[in-house]
C-alpha cells in the first residue's frame, strides 16, 4: 500500500500488521571507490550540497575513503569494495544505483545520464548473482527510482519511507514498493532545495530516526513519521541537516556511523539522545568526499 498524507499513514500504522518481523542486520557492505574524485556538474543542478566550481582533490579523497573502509571492517562488518571508474565521479555512492533484500539486488534508474552508467556494471551483478540473488533491474525501465536515496526503509516493519523530488517518480515508487516487498510506503514532497530524503530522514536499526523538520514540504510529515518511532525520534536543526548528520547509518543494532562533519555539528542533546538510545557513533572525516554532495550513509549500500 501506498499513501501520500500524514492521516492515512497514521491510521494504516494504527490498524496493525506492521509489527517487526525481527532485526534486519546486515550481512556486509558494498562501496565503491571514489577513482578520479571531481565534482560532477550533471549532478550540482539539482545537489543544493554540491558547488560545481570547488576544487577536488582524488589523493585526499581515496586515503578518507579508505579511512572509511577501515572504520566499518573494525566493528566487524564485512566491506565488499568495488573499483571506481573516472567516467562515473559520482559510482563512490552506490547505494542510490543498488541496494539488497535478503534474496534480491536491486539496481535504480537513476535521473542523470553519468549515473545511469552506473547501473550496467557486470561485475557488481556477477558478484550477487554467484551468491544467488535475483536481480530486479529498473534501470531500463520508464521511471527515476534513485533507490535508498530516495526511499528510507524500516525493514524490520517493511515501511518505507519515500520523498518525491526530481530523482524519484511515481511510477519509481511503485516500482520501488515491488522491488523491495514493502507492506506499507509513506510518500510525501521534498522541497526544491532537497534532492534526496536521505539528508533530511534517516531510521536507525530499525528501532529509532533522525529527522530534519525543515526538509519536508507539509510540516505535518515529520511529525507523523516521528509518530512511528516514539520516544525514539531525534529532530535535527538546520546546522545539523546541512552537516551531514541526518546521513548516517546504522549497520549494527547499536552502532552508528556519521561522518566527522556530522559528529561535529551535533548538538550535546542530540548526541546525549543517540547515546542513551545505545548507539555508539564511529566517525571519520569525509569532508573531501562532501564536496560532491553526499555523505557517508550514500557512500555504503547495505547486503542484506
Amino acid at each position: 500500500m501506498i499513501v501520500n498524507c500524514p492521516e492515512d499513514f497514521l491510521t494504516e500504522l494504527s490498524r496493525g500488521g506492521y509489527e517487526a518481523e525481527g532485526p534486519a542486520p546486515v550481512k556486509a557492505v558494498l562501496m565503491v571507490e571514489p577513482a578520479g574524485f571531481c565534482i560532477s556538474a550533471q549532478s550540482a543542478t539539482d545537489n543544493q550540497y554540491m558547488n560545481a566550481g570547488d576544487s577536488a582533490d582524488p589523493g585526499r579523497a581515496m586515503e578518507q575513503f579508505h579511512n572509511l573502509v577501515g572504520l566499518i571492517s573494525s566493528q566487524g562488518i564485512e566491506v565488499v569494495v568495488f573499483p571506481g571508474d573516472p567516467e562515473t565521479p559520482d559510482a563512490l555512492f552506490p547505494n542510490n544505483v543498488f541496494a539488497t533484500t535478503r534474496d534480491r539486488l536491486i539496481i535504480g534508474r537513476m535521473l542523470h545520464p553519468i549515473r545511469q552508467k552506473e547501473a550496467d556494471r557486470q561485475d557488481i551483478r556477477a558478484y550477487f548473482e554467484s551468491r544467488g540473488y535475483q536481480t530486479v533491474d529498473l534501470s531500463t525501465a520508464d521511471c527515476v527510482a534513485e533507490l535508498t536515496g530516495s526511499l528510507i526503509i524500516d525493514s524490520a516493519r517493511r515501511i518505507g519511507f519515500c520523498g518525491m523530488s526530481k530523482r524519484v517518480d511515481q511510477a519509481g515508487l511503485e516500482a520501488m514498493h515491488e522491488a523491495f516487498d514493502l507492506k506499507l510506503v509513506f510518500s510525501f514532497e521534498l522541497p526544491p532545495c532537497e534532492y534526496h530524503t536521505n539528508v533530511v530522514l534517516m531510521v536507525l536499526a530499525d528501532r529509532a530516526c533522525v529527522i530534519y523538520p525543515g526538509g519536508f514540504v507539509d510540516p505535518a510529515v515529520p511529525e507523523a513519521i516521528g509518530k512511528a518511532f516514539p520516544g525514539r525520534t531525534l529532530f535535527l536543526n538546520e546546522a545539523e541537516k546541512n552537516a551531514f548528520a541526518g546521513n548516517c547509518i546504522a549497520l549494527t543494532e547499536h552502532d552508528l556511523f556519521m561522518s566527522q562533519t556530522g559528529l561535529n555539528a551535533l548538538r550535546p542533546s542530540s548526541r546525549a539522545a543517540l547515546e542513551a538510545w545505545g548507539f555508539v557513533i564511529h566517525s571519520t572525516a569525509l569532508d573531501e568526499i562532501e564536496k560532491a554532495g553526499g555523505s557517508l550513509r550514500c557512500m555504503v549500500a547495505e547486503i542484506f
